[in-house]
């Protein structure tokens, strides 16, 4: 036990002597976890506007003062004639351009009924359904208030409850996801070079004579490399709740323990590439260009996984960040339990189990 713990001494000691190792460790976590999570949001705000306000009466700059004063719609030019509409998105200038007609106040209080044009840049489809959405809930918000009086003898209201993210903060979505796609590139890219270090460095010949066994050798490798984790899981969990204002409705426990399980997970699935790579360039190459794709694209929190064809669907199971990426989603947002993540915590240590035995396995024919 001592020659183990004397291992793993030797590299804390590697690790602390390179500076770069030690950003990569605890400063890249904390800058991926700001940039991401402030970045990677689909909520559309300020978004740059027109008016073309052919009424000018109080309806109509009632509609546009509200337009106005809320957080999604900036109003950047006031128009005086139709052709200006097509100038304005040609420029670039504007995302969505209101129309209002004449005799607009009178056709509504009079004939009960008045139109609004809402003009969109469908360039980008998505962007272009959730203004014309924010608009015409504006819209419809000042119609219910001036109608105090149902004129339809029969009248549908639909209550919406929006459950765990009452605000539609975007930041309930992308930060677990942010939080997976953190910890398996940064764990698995420092210990995918440690194995193979040994090699290019012409050290493993002490391995080849050293008395510890291989599965020693392995996990003193490791340890470092977990302890550091766990920093960095704090500090992220700390920015989650303080920077980017995402609460921890559950078990605070039972989510550092799930992290823990994933760092570990990322950190056998690091060593089995340094296992298997003839350089570092080449386990760098792995443990980044391999795994980034996948786990942005498969882990669901980029895309639904249930929108893919069937055989990325298969694939998607055996991606880690997914199963880790729906643990913090119900633990952290939706406040639930174990009983709950039983599967995904089982899945996720099976993983760990296989990739650590295929790890040392392939350790042992490379000392052989």
């Amino acid at each position: 036990m001592k020659q183990f713990f004397s291992f793993v001494k030797k590299e804390f000691y590697h690790i602390w002597r390179d500076k770069r190792t030690m950003f990569i460790l605890l400063g890249m976590p904390v800058v991926q976890i700001v940039i991401f999570g402030f970045a990677l949001t689909n909520e559309v705000k300020n978004s740059q506007i027109a008016i073309l306000d052919n009424a000018k009466d109080e309806a109509s700059s009632t509609i546009i003062t509200q337009l106005d004063a809320s957080k999604y719609f900036e109003i950047r030019q006031n128009l005086h004639s139709y052709p200006e509409i097509e100038k304005a998105f040609e420029a670039g200038k504007i995302k969505m351009a209101i129309v209002f007609p004449q005799n607009f106040s009178e056709d509504l209080h009079h004939l009960n009924k008045a139109q609004i044009q809402l003009v969109a840049d469908a360039s980008d489809p998505n962007v272009a359904n959730i203004l014309t959405n924010y608009a015409t809930a504006i819209i419809g918000d000042y119609q219910r208030r001036i109608n105090t009086n149902n004129v339809l003898p029969y009248t549908i209201d639909t209550e919406t409850r929006m459950l765990y993210n009452p605000q539609l903060k975007g930041a309930y979505n992308f930060v677990p996801g942010v939080m997976a796609m953190v910890l398996l590139l940064v764990c698995t890219m420092m210990t995918a070079i440690t194995i193979v270090k040994e090699k290019e460095m012409g050290t493993m010949e002490i391995m080849l004579v050293s008395p510890m066994k291989p599965i020693m050798v392995i996990i003193a490798k490791a340890v470092p490399y977990l302890l550091l984790s766990i920093i960095n899981i704090a500090s992220i969990l700390l920015l989650s709740v303080y920077v980017l204002e995402v609460p921890i409705n559950g078990s605070i426990v039972l989510l550092v323990f799930e992290s823990i399980l994933f760092t570990l997970v990322s950190l056998s699935l690091g060593l089995l590439i340094s296992t298997g790579a003839e350089s570092q360039q080449t386990a760098m190459f792995i443990s980044l260009v391999a795994l980034f794709l996948p786990t942005v694209m498969l882990s669901g929190f980029m895309f639904p996984v249930e929108n893919m064809p069937l055989p990325l669907r298969i694939i998607s199971n055996i991606v880690p960040a997914k199963w880790y990426y729906s643990i913090v989603k119900s633990v952290m947002i939706k406040g639930l339990g174990l009983k709950v993540i039983w599967k995904e915590t089982l899945i996720l240590a099976g993983m760990m189990l296989f990739f650590l035995t295929l790890a040392i396995r392939k350790f042992k024919i490379r000392l052989a």
